[in-house]
């Protein structure tokens, strides 16, 4: 940072302008003490930060008392003595521990904040919610940091917010003690006395200081007593953190940043970053502030390969532990994907050091994530209470790759500052609790879209930031675990499991003898021999559902063909996996009774309170929530008829016909009749030939495996149902990236890496006089364009990059790193590209058009988010084009709330770019001698390169909460599984003598598991769904600006080569948009499908 050239003449002023700008905790807290000492005030809380503003008449600090004078002046407050007489505890220095401390101070509180270090050291930046950056900047942050939030950044290092919020904390008067470490609580020795802490050292004279409440922001690993902690668990989980020396030159400054990239929606880039480099990664964050600040997901084995990890161990901690760990091979792997993401743009790479003067790269485990079952909890004793409260990471710890630590912990810290507000105002214990609670169930689902959208109103009432928020949700009477008397812990007791299931064999048979009854030639007598000709199970699903099968039609005599039209039929229209073979449904015995009642069981549960058939109990789950389970079947399906028609007649089908065809039958696509294979046991599994228990089954085109089998043949990555491809030729089951051409996919180690995420701005900037930029490699010298299919070649999933031609193709790379935005679906154009135009009826024709490269230029804008043409600052009018009719209802649905949304975002946009002007006209001047945006780009294409990031981020964070849920759920389908082979070991153990009574509960306990099953199942299918969306929109993006850096070429300068890239392009960009309405349109069926069940 640059210093001003002359300093203030007044003492205090000069010891005013070096407190702006420190930059260590320790010259923080000694500019701050020389600076009362020269004024010579005492005392602490708002008082002295009255008198700080009539002793200190100085220019720069007026500028700062209007701001805070301005934050304190809210109702809230109550002019500082909302809370007058409460003295409060905080512990812990963190962001969220120094924001709590202020709204405390606000309200008039006398605040102790303790810190056990004694500098902040943490150059981790931190991605900032639109409501942190206009709370930062009411609070002054731009006087301490000026670069804070200018031009599209919307983030900064842990070490520069400390720092801001460390100085406003000083000036409102809050007494902040480093070196002390909090180890406890001591409760009053008679009814006089108050409760005091336990510190070390133990000579601090804070062990007197007596409170009534305290505030714990000490980081995940503390919490205090009485609290107890929850545990989410993924799978295996390694991050990786690494800060760079930004020195702010010219070509560091062009680099575009990285808002997040994640292989479950781009496995191209980090396909290409394993081939190049053998890193294996999930995703990369790449930010630049006070260094160029890299965070990824690495893989274990991609870990183990590259030496970093030297053994392989079971224990997380002893994998991760130092003398497990090669420095030099961990710097190594952190400093070449950093080289790759960015194009090997940054120039000249070194390493930042952390406090320990070492480089400043770490590896973390983030496999668990921990929160606290309860936000706050009251002890008494003696007849004096304390109320504790949690903000931070001790409260919830933050998922990093989703940004939202330090945003939920502001709204945390906020929600604590109203509680104590509370509490101070005399609203009784438990009624404070009860609403504390009320409000802390909804901290874990907030994103920027649920919360309230004007966050200028924002204050810590929470009806200002929580929409609809219900504050008497939790009663006083289930908090009173919360309120603990004397010295007794809590008795935190776990709530029981929910009640098994009472649907025993004897009922599951009554209701198959009650709705297969009157069909002729069936008779349920039980589990095994009357179900082996096929009329039963056929009588079954004709009972309910008539219009999938003709019972009249079957033929008995041949029960294999018969089974599979009806396994088929089950799973591709009603979402249930077959558990049997055909041949094994043709052939039942006694032994495969239980295989036969798991199957049924789901029936049962889709079916059971049918009002045709009067049964007891009620179904196991509400019908319709296999609709998702449903829907993927149809999806798949679909992909499986598109590669035979492109075989048989077209190598480029129409993109409907990829999911148009979901609603054809399903005996299109079933095996030939009476085909049996060698996969056909379903004891055994299809990959690794090993026993497969009922409970950890899976299927897929009438294989039967193990769920932890069922990976890519090429490259070995996990698969899931409804995101698999599979070849009938060699019977291999493959991603979408490795199929169908999987020996051609390999890219070249040579071929140049490409950013998986960019700057908007990188789309206007002109073609360079060198030929070379960071953004994109030969973004502006495009080659000539290779041949690109139309549509998916076969087998390939609709969401995935319609670029399968020639994978040595420099435009694919290009193509596959460049950044987008959020097309909205209520404006997705629907149309064939024609030689002219012809006018449809308005009544519901297709209207077929020419785009003129205007209408082409507005096309590429849908998304919002990147610029127009340069030649006019306004946005180009949007082209509406004809609609698809059967997505038209699920279009209108949220085209209203979006409008207002956009009305909204351009208001605050507008808002927030004046005051941001308007502050660096006031700022500190340390941006002056930096390369700026804001000297090439006017206002408005920064306001666009801003939606772009804030839409490529809220693509990652969806990203990466798909990929966290779809991890616990995998572990938790393992703890099914283990508990489910140990209850089939126990009902097939011919040498057992169990009674009757003891295998009955053995199965209802078997049928539970199977039922927990099925509902992680569909859940697993609606994240699954949302992974295709997420797929069909990155490749949109990407299309887009491709699209974009074509039409941005003069038309003079095109060659017929890129005339014909750019009509190819967009008629890809048409094609992907129509996926993304049939997509809204099967969805919407779905929905209703499930409202009428």
């Amino acid at each position: 940072m640059s210093v001003p050239a002359e300093e203030p003449g007044n003492p205090a002023h000069a010891i005013f302008e070096r407190f702006l700008r420190a930059g260590e905790c320790r010259e923080v807290l000694g500019c701050f003490l020389e600076l009362c000492q020269q004024l010579g005030l005492q005392g602490s809380g708002l008082q002295l930060y009255h008198g700080l503003k009539a002793a200190l008449n100085y220019w720069n600090a007026k500028a700062l008392w209007s701001k805070l004078d301005k934050k304190a002046g809210h109702k809230d407050y109550d002019q500082g003595t909302a809370c007058a007489g409460t003295k409060c505890l905080v512990v812990g220095a963190g962001p969220c521990g120094l924001r709590a401390a202020i709204e405390l101070a606000l309200l008039g509180a006398r605040v102790v904040l303790l810190e056990k270090r004694d500098s902040f050291s943490r150059n981790n930046v931190l991605h900032l919610w639109p409501f942190t950056i206009h709370d930062l900047r009411a609070l002054g942050a731009k006087k301490f940091y000026g670069r804070f939030c200018t031009g599209t950044l919307d983030h900064i290092s842990i070490r520069q917010l400390q720092l801001i919020l460390l100085k406003v904390a000083l000036l409102l008067g809050v007494e902040v003690h480093i070196n002390v470490r909090f180890e406890g609580l001591v409760p009053p020795t008679d009814k006089a006395g108050g409760w005091h802490a336990v510190l070390q050292p133990s000579s601090s004279p804070l062990t007197h200081y007596e409170f009534d409440v305290l505030i714990s922001a000490g980081g995940g690993k503390f919490v205090p007593e009485g609290f107890k902690r929850k545990e989410t668990r993924g799978k295996l989980a390694i991050g990786i953190t690494t800060n760079f020396i930004n020195r702010h030159s010219r070509a560091e400054v062009e680099v575009a940043e990285i808002s997040g990239v994640a292989r479950i929606y781009n496995q191209k880039f980090f396909q290409n970053l394993y081939n190049k480099t053998g890193i294996d990664l999930e995703n990369i964050v790449y930010y630049k502030d006070d260094t160029h600040y890299f965070v990824m997901t690495a893989k274990k084995q991609s870990l183990l390969k590259k030496g970093v990890i030297l053994q392989d161990k079971a224990d997380i901690e002893s994998l991760l532990a130092p003398d497990n760990v090669n420095r030099d091979a961990l710097l190594s792997y952190a400093k070449e994907a950093a080289n790759f993401s960015t194009n090997y743009c940054l120039p000249d790479l070194e390493f930042a050091l952390n406090h320990r003067d070492l480089p400043d790269v770490d590896m973390f485990d983030f496999t668990c994530m921990t929160r606290s079952e309860n936000a706050a909890l009251v002890q008494e004793h003696n007849g004096s209470r304390v109320l504790l409260g949690l903000v931070g990471d001790c409260l919830v710890e933050p998922f990093w790759p989703l940004g939202t630590g330090v945003a939920r912990g502001f709204l945390a810290a906020f929600d604590a500052a109203w509680m104590v507000r509370r509490w101070a105002a005399g609203t009784p214990p438990l009624e404070v609790l009860a609403e504390r609670e009320s409000i802390y169930q909804r901290l874990s689902q907030t994103s920027p879209d649920n919360t309230n959208k004007n966050v200028s109103q924002y204050s810590i009432d929470p009806a200002t930031r929580y929409p609809n928020i219900n504050l008497q949700a939790i009663k006083a009477s289930q908090v009173r675990d919360l309120y603990l008397v004397g010295m007794v812990e809590v008795d935190h007791k776990r709530k029981s499991n929910a009640r098994l299931s009472t649907a025993v064999c004897e009922e599951l048979l009554s209701w198959c003898q009650a709705s297969t009854a009157g069909y002729p030639g069936v008779a349920v007598t039980n589990f095994s021999t009357s179900w082996t000709s096929g009329l039963a199970l056929c009588a079954l699903i004709h009972r309910f559902r008539p219009d999938l099968v003709d019972f009249d039609s079957i033929d008995p005599q041949d029960a294999i063909q018969t089974h599979q039209m009806l396994l088929d039929i089950a799973e591709q229209e009603l979402g249930i996996q077959p558990v049997l073979s055909s041949a094994e449904m043709a052939t039942l015995t006694e032994p495969d009774c239980l295989d036969l009642i798991t199957y049924l069981s789901h029936f049962y549960q889709i079916f059971g309170t049918s009002p045709e058939v009067e049964v007891s109990k009620k179904p196991l789950s509400p019908p319709g929530t296999r609709g998702a389970i449903l829907f993927l079947s149809k999806l798949q399906k679909s992909r499986n008829l598109a590669h035979k028609r492109s075989q048989v007649r077209d190598p480029h089908p129409h993109p409907r016909d990829t999911l148009d065809s979901a609603h054809e039958l399903p005996q299109a696509t079933g095996m030939d009749p009476g085909q049996v294979g060698p996969w056909e046991n379903s004891d055994a599994c299809y990959f690794c030939g090993r026993r497969v228990y009922i409970v950890e089954r899976a299927s897929a085109e009438g294989r039967f495996f193990h769920r932890g089998c069922f990976q890519c043949r090429r490259c070995g990555a996990t698969l899931r149902l409804g995101d698999y491809a599979f070849d009938e030729e060699d019977g291999n089951f493959y991603c979408s990236l490795h199929y169908p051409n999987p020996a051609s996919m390999d890219l070249p180690r040579e071929e140049a890496s490409a950013l998986p995420d960019g700057d908007a701005d990188a789309a206007a900037r002109p073609p360079s006089d060198d030929g070379r930029s960071c953004v994109s490699p030969m973004e502006w010298a495009p080659s000539p364009l290779q041949p690109t299919p139309a549509a998916p070649e076969a087998g390939e999933e609709p969401g995935d990059v319609e670029d399968t031609a020639d994978t040595g193709d420099i435009e694919e790379q290009e193509l596959l790193a460049q950044p987008g935005g959020d097309v909205r679906e209520e404006e997705v154009p629907r149309a064939e590209l024609q030689g002219a135009a012809e006018e449809g009826e308005e009544t519901g024709g297709r209207r077929k058009i020419i785009l003129t490269p205007l209408e082409k230029l507005s096309l590429s804008t849908l998304n919002l988010t990147s610029e127009a043409e340069p030649e006019s600052p306004l946005k180009p009018a949007r082209l509406r084009l004809q609609a698809a009719p059967g997505a038209l209802p699920a279009l209108r649905q949220g085209q209203g709330a979006w409008k207002e949304e956009e009305e909204e975002e351009k208001i605050d946009m507008e808002k927030e770019e004046e005051k941001e002007e308007e502050e660096e006209d006031t700022g500190l001047g340390i941006m002056k001698d930096l390369p700026r945006e804001e000297e090439k780009y006017p206002s408005w294409k920064r306001t666009l390169a801003r939606r772009t990031r804030e839409s490529q981020m809220k693509r990652f964070c969806r990203a990466q909460a798909i990929q966290r849920r779809l991890e616990e759920i995998e572990v938790t389908f393992r703890e099914l599984e283990q508990q489910g082979i140990k209850l089939e070991k126990l009902l097939r153990d011919e040498n057992g003598k169990s009674v009757a009574d003891q295998q009955t509960q053995w199965t209802n306990q078997l049928l539970y598991l199977v039922q927990k099953k099925n509902n992680l199942m569909t859940e697993e299918s609606d994240l699954m769904i949302a992974v295709q969306e997420l797929k069909l929109e990155e490749q949109q993006c990407q299309l887009d600006e491709k699209l974009r850096s074509y039409m941005n070429k003069e038309d003079a300068l095109k060659t017929p080569e890129d005339e014909k890239a750019e009509q190819e392009i967009l008629k890809q960009l048409v094609e992907v948009v129509n996926k993304r309405n049939i997509l809204i349109q099967l969805q919407e069926e779905k929905r209703l499908s499930e409202l009428r069940a």
